[in-house]
């Protein structure tokens, strides 16, 4: 007798616990806080029966969050948008143990983010396009970490187009902190002030930035090389460098002596010849000889395009071994070209102060 009234309690037990196991449990989300955020914003969920939710999948691009049951109660989920959530209105999809899901409508706003940009260098009152996503909403551009704004010309969702504005003698170069609806966020792209460096060539051959008599810069080439109004970067000019077949020439710039008064970079735009080609950088501080071809010294040179270099001046060592060498001479040097005379052009030829 006691033995069945055993197995009965125990059979009982089970039949209580899988009855338990299989309580049918209905989700439904109640209200979300905040209504919208950007990747990483932490988000409270309100409901009912929602503490067993085993993921939680933002719907476009089905981003899914990440998920700490020990935050969870029947009432509250605790979760973050995650850095990979695509932007816009859009369902957050919640499903439970037993595969059930809900949904609550949710906003994620992306941070202004800028992958390309149609110049690097600036003076006041010059108009720079920046290329990239979530700019349509974008309220505030300034220099990061002042209150020097510049003006917003228009915009859309993939392109801003910005006024720089004045900046003062000290500023060399500075990021962007763009402000939209997801917050600032600061540019991966460092903009450079034409203005306060010194420029051995932008419209025409360049002065000293910081108020000393110009060096005298002028054409030192070897080919055939020469102003060119016809085809330039930004302003109305470049310097032209011809390289005839079979040459093996330099094209560049000569003047007084300039010392290192604190430069960081040789910045300048490139548009290379027919084909791909390696240049070399050289000054006549540089180590060696200018007929020598070493790798600190070498550039890639797209075919037929304007590229961009911002070359640090220690390891170009245009100022020597030692960084404090003066210079009054700097050239493009070619191997060649061996099947035809190349023209290059070169614009906007900076020494930028770190």
């Amino acid at each position: 007798m006691f033995k069945h009234l055993l197995i009965c309690m125990v059979a009982g037990v089970l039949l209580s616990a899988c009855n338990s196991d299989d309580k049918t449990l209905n989700p439904t989300a109640g209200a979300i806080s905040p209504e919208k955020g950007a990747s990483n914003a932490l988000l409270t969920l309100t409901g009912s029966q929602i503490s067993d939710v085993q993921t939680i999948v933002f719907e476009k691009g089905n981003v899914r969050a990440d998920i700490t049951p020990t935050f969870n109660t029947d009432k509250a989920i605790l979760f973050r948008v995650p850095t990979e959530a695509v932007p816009g209105e859009q369902n957050i999809i919640l499903t439970n143990k037993q595969g059930k899901q809900f949904t609550v409508a949710f906003n994620v706003l992306g941070y202004a983010n800028i992958t390309d940009v149609s110049n690097y260098n600036f003076t006041s009152g010059s108009n720079i396009t920046l290329t990239g996503k979530n700019l349509d909403d974008v309220t505030d551009v300034v220099f990061t970490g002042t209150t020097n704004a510049l003006t917003i010309v228009s915009k859309s969702a993939t392109s801003l187009v910005v006024t720089f504005p004045s900046v003062d003698p000290t500023f060399y170069e500075g990021t962007l902190t763009i402000t939209n609806s997801a917050g600032p966020a600061v540019t991966a792209q460092s903009f450079v002030s034409i203005d306060n460096a010194t420029q051995f060539f932008t419209d025409t051959y360049g002065l000293n930035a910081d108020g000393t008599p110009p060096p005298a810069y002028q054409n030192a080439s070897w080919g055939p090389a020469s102003i060119s109004t016809t085809t330039f970067k930004s302003g109305t000019a470049s310097f032209q460098m011809g390289f005839n077949k079979g040459n093996w020439s330099q094209d560049g710039f000569g003047w007084d002596d300039t010392n290192n008064h604190g430069y960081k970079y040789l910045s300048f735009w490139m548009k290379g010849g027919s084909i791909d080609y390696t240049l070399y950088v050289w000054s006549a501080a540089q180590p060696g000889t200018f007929n020598t071809y070493e790798d600190f010294k070498k550039i890639q040179v797209p075919a037929n395009v304007w590229t961009y270099y911002k070359l640090p001046v220690a390891a170009l060592k245009i100022f020597g071994d030692n960084n404090s060498t003066p210079f009054n001479e700097i050239g493009w040097r070619i191997q060649g070209p061996d099947a035809q005379d190349e023209v290059f052009y070169i614009d906007d030829v900076l020494l930028i102060k770190g």
